[in-house]
């Protein structure tokens, strides 16, 4: 990047130095011809108002004064006088340029090359008092001549000019670069350094994305670390009970209690491990979402019929209240999310409590609520309710055969959803959480 950048700025400071060194001769050049022609003209009218053009008329002598030459043309274009050469072996100067201007306009200009090109002649004419006209002439290099003749100055210019931009270039290229080699260095100094203004979108995505990857691999160990210890429980129960059983240390009752704490383990090791791969699918970015209309109440409907039977079983009343509400949503997720609540709230709800399922529409939104009259939750812990694995009270959970993936599941639905979550909850009152999705035609309009 560096080499890049320096060969860029030499190439563009050599072609800026030699644009710039040949725009300055040819406005030289421009302002010396001007120059010249005025000279020329202040010549001509101090001649037409002196005695000097009778004076050497009349002794036909030259006149070499500051290398100007002086012609007399007749109206008709015979040249009547010259100071550098014979007038009568003179051609007919009525088509030159400058003689055509004077006679129609009074005065006249013009530049004419040399054949060898290293040479320019001006000519200014002036028309007088008898119809003749006074022209006066002067030698002067070329521009190509000039050219020419400052090569050596120019060269010695250019080459030290060039060497001034490859060491101004260097440093300009260092200071260029200099905050990027840090920022690349250590990220976090986008903040403290100054870091190019164009550069800070970049550089905070840059930070945000290895601030995500960070915190992703951290989150994935810790989630590994949490699986791996849930596994460990009913493991070492179900190998616990099983090795009572294989050394003939359980028999009659004890058989049978043991049995059950195997099958309750092995349930328990299903679920957590149903419960990992489901969250695993949510996170893959290749999961399929199947979008379509579907009716959140007659869903809720049908999860609080299945949940009957287990409400039964924890002594929990489980009700419904609503109407019709459609979304755009995928089915089996929708299930998902209302076992999953509805089972969270039977968990940790007290004997003789109640669960609520209400789906309502609000305004351009469907709102589904889950309210429970349980034990509730803790201030200090409702912030990371919906981590993987977390748990308010860690006996309860067990005992309950949860496995700490509900709430993280119902997390990732929502968000897969577009809609928005939140938890009210209050020690020994209950909790209530709200899911609100947007109506179905709304959905459409944005899609």
């Amino acid at each position: 990047m560096k080499k890049k950048i320096n060969r860029q700025l030499i190439g563009i400071s050599f072609a800026a130095v030699v644009i710039t060194l040949v725009l300055m001769t040819a406005a030289f050049y421009r302002i010396f011809r001007e120059q010249v022609l005025d000279d020329l003209q202040i010549y001509a009218k101090m001649i037409s108002k002196s005695d000097i053009l009778e004076r050497v008329w009349q002794e036909e002598s030259g006149d070499d004064v500051d290398m100007v030459r002086t012609t007399v043309i007749a109206p008709n274009g015979k040249v009547l006088y010259d100071s550098s050469a014979n007038a009568g072996q003179m051609d007919n100067h009525l088509e030159r340029p400058e003689i055509r201007e004077a006679l129609a306009y009074g005065e006249g200009r013009s530049i004419r090359q040399s054949s060898t090109m290293n040479r320019s002649t001006f000519y200014y004419t002036l028309r007088l008092a008898d119809s003749t006209v006074l022209r006066v002439s002067r030698e002067a290099h070329s521009i190509w001549s000039i050219l020419y003749r400052s090569i050596p100055v120019l060269a010695v210019a250019l080459c030290a000019l060039l060497a001034m931009c490859m060491v101004l270039s260097h440093y300009l290229t260092r200071s260029l670069v200099a905050p990027i080699e840090r920022m690349v260095e250590d990220i976090r100094c986008i903040e403290e350094d100054k870091v190019y203004e164009e550069l800070l979108p970049f550089a905070r995505t840059i930070r945000r994305q290895h601030e995500e990857i960070l915190g992703n691999a951290s989150m994935r160990q810790e989630f590994t670390a949490n699986v791996s210890h849930e596994l460990k429980t009913p493991l070492a129960a179900i190998s616990g009970y099983s090795e009572l059983i294989e050394n003939g240390m359980a028999s009659g009752e004890d058989a049978v209690r043991f049995a059950a704490g195997i099958r309750q383990s092995a349930n328990r090791l299903l679920t957590l491990i149903n419960d990992t791969i489901r969250l695993s699918e949510l996170d893959s970015p290749s999961q399929e979402i199947n979008f379509e209309e579907v009716d959140l109440y007659e869903i809720a409907k049908d999860s609080v019929e299945m949940l009957q039977i287990r409400a039964e079983e924890r002594n929990v009343c489980l009700s419904l209240k609503g109407g019709c509400c459609k979304i755009l949503g995928d089915k089996q997720m929708m299930e998902e999310l209302i076992y999953n609540l509805c089972d969270n709230a039977m968990s940790y709800n007290v004997a003789g409590g109640n669960v609520l399922v209400s789906v309502e529409r609000k305004k351009q939104s469907v709102m589904l609520r889950v309210k429970d009259t349980g034990i509730g939750i803790p201030k200090e812990h409702q912030e990371r309710i919906f981590e993987r694995f977390y748990r308010v009270d860690k006996s309860r959970s067990k005992s309950t055969g949860g496995t700490g993936l509900g709430l993280a599941i119902v997390k990732h639905i929502v968000a897969v959803h577009q809609a928005q979550i939140s938890l009210v909850s209050e020690e020994n009152q209950g909790t209530e959480v709200t899911v609100i999705f947007a109506l179905a035609e709304a959905s459409q309009k944005t899609t």
